[in-house]
């Protein structure tokens, strides 16, 4: 990792009103509002060709009251998205910066989609944990990759620089605490200093440090881990150094569903229109209604630590909707049986459990019972032959906790004062989940990368010019 070197230097052969580190969703959004402003920023990027966790995503962003909802006659407003993430994360995230987040969710996507031509659907056909309304807006594909490339060629119409291959290893601070540059190492070990008026973090948390995540989420220090391996909390560092507070550190996303061996994202819509998981005995062992981050340790405290996901053929034409479960098909991770007791020969698993536990099911679908870990099984129709099931284990994909930042994204000392020019957001800022993997509502990274990293940009501009 790099450091924080204490200097009050001019001298940078190159100098640029506002610097970002990292050119995932947050950064490019950060961008393309500071492009907006009239301002020339550089984006600076470790990998050949910008990802980063966005890429591993499904692309989707959560927003109320947008013109994609009307046309859909749904009904949403930020006090309602404002309830709904702050019920999941039992009201444990900074109000403040969940309002600003809600409340300038739409203009946001908005913005992006009218000026920038990235293209969103709002997704339609169920809801995903927590939410109360159909919000979530993303590609047409449904993958954080089209996301990325949307936003990319965006970038690019806006003229925004993007230094690629090209990794932050220092900052350069006033004893202030006012950034002044950083330094950049190429792979070839070539280094090269850069002069700012202003820098935006936007390289993302810690989820690629071992070390970090033992220490902060001890959980999850051997799960899978799905995110980008560049996350190794090079902004946590660098803002602790310059005496920043931190916050939420032990907050994450994790997922319960991801394909094994093949390492593919399986939609948890799945698991909302009626699927189940059961583990290598055959039995349920959670309520998968309560949210795929929490899931992630449910699956991985399994036997073996992984679980199947059981559907059946009107779930399975739901899921492909998605690219990545078209992918998980072709990959040959899904499994098609027209009875139980070809499911069971074909996973492997008990028949007498397995049959028991979908008849269960059934019986709890139909009303006749009632499910001892509190889903609601009526609201969908019981799974029917054919059925479908997928091996998966649990998985860490992102943190959530990170640098305190105000509604600005300033970034924060520990008593409340602003660091004098510098802005985070994304995972490399605290988020919107409270302080654990409970208070994630699905959809909350995109949401804090795309609408804080386009508040950073505004208001990182509007620093650069003072």
């Amino acid at each position: 990792m790099g450091s924080v070197i204490h200097s009050d230097r001019s001298d940078f052969p190159i100098q640029v009103p506002v610097l970002i580190v990292g050119a995932g969703a947050c950064g490019l959004s950060a961008a393309l509002s500071v492009r907006d402003q009239g301002l020339d920023v550089l984006v600076v990027e470790r990998d050949e060709r910008p990802s980063g966790n966005t890429a591993l995503s499904s692309g989707m962003i959560p927003a109320c009251g947008t013109r994609f909802q009307r046309a859909r006659n749904i009904e949403d407003s930020p006090e309602i998205m404002i309830a709904d993430i702050q019920a999941k994360n039992d009201g444990l995230a900074d109000r403040e910066l969940v309002f600003e987040v809600a409340s300038k969710s739409a203009v946001t996507v908005e913005w992006l989609a009218d000026s920038h031509g990235v293209s969103f659907d709002l997704v339609d056909g169920f809801l995903y944990p927590g939410h109360s309304r159909m919000r979530m807006h993303a590609p047409p594909g449904r993958t954080g990759g089209e996301l990325m490339t949307s936003l990319l060629q965006a970038a690019g119409r806006q003229a925004v620089d993007i230094l690629t291959s090209a990794r932050v290893t220092d900052l350069f601070a006033e004893t202030a605490g006012r950034i002044v540059g950083v330094r950049i190492e190429r792979p070839n070990g070539m280094t090269e200093e850069v002069g700012c008026s202003t820098l935006i973090l936007a390289c993302n948390g810690f989820g690629g440090n071992r070390r970090m995540v033992s220490e902060y989420i001890p959980e999850m220090a051997n799960a899978m881990y799905f995110g980008h391996a560049g996350n190794t909390g090079d902004a946590i560092s660098w803002g602790a150094d310059l005496g920043a507070a931190l916050k939420d550190m032990g907050s994450y996303q994790g997922h319960g569903s991801v394909a094994i061996p093949h390492a593919i994202l399986i939609t948890w819509a799945l698991m909302m229109e009626g699927g189940v998981q059961v583990n290598a005995i055959g039995k349920r062992f959670s309520n998968e209604h309560q949210g795929y981050s929490e899931q992630a340790v449910a699956v991985i405290e399994q036997p073996e630590r992984f679980a199947w996901d059981i559907y059946d053929e009107r779930i399975h034409e739901l899921g492909m909707r998605f690219e990545d479960y078209r992918v998980a098909l072709s990959a040959g991770a899904i499994l098609k049986a027209n009875s139980v007791e070809r499911l069971a020969r074909l996973t492997g698993l008990p028949i007498a459990e397995l049959s028991e536990t979908l008849s269960s099911c059934e019986q709890m679908a139909t009303g006749r019972s009632s499910d001892s870990f509190g889903r609601d099984f009526p609201s969908k129709p019981p799974l029917a032959p054919p059925y479908y099931a997928i091996r998966v284990s649990g998985a860490l994909f992102h943190t959530q906790g990170g640098l305190m930042i105000g509604a600005d994204a300033r970034v924060l000392r520990s008593d409340g004062t602003r660091l004098p020019n510098l802005f985070a957001a994304g995972g490399a800022a605290c988020g919107l989940s409270g302080p654990g993997a409970s208070g994630y509502l699905s959809g909350n990274g995109l949401l804090s990368a795309v609408v804080l990293g386009r508040i950073a940009g505004q208001n990182a501009a509007a620093v650069a010019v003072e």
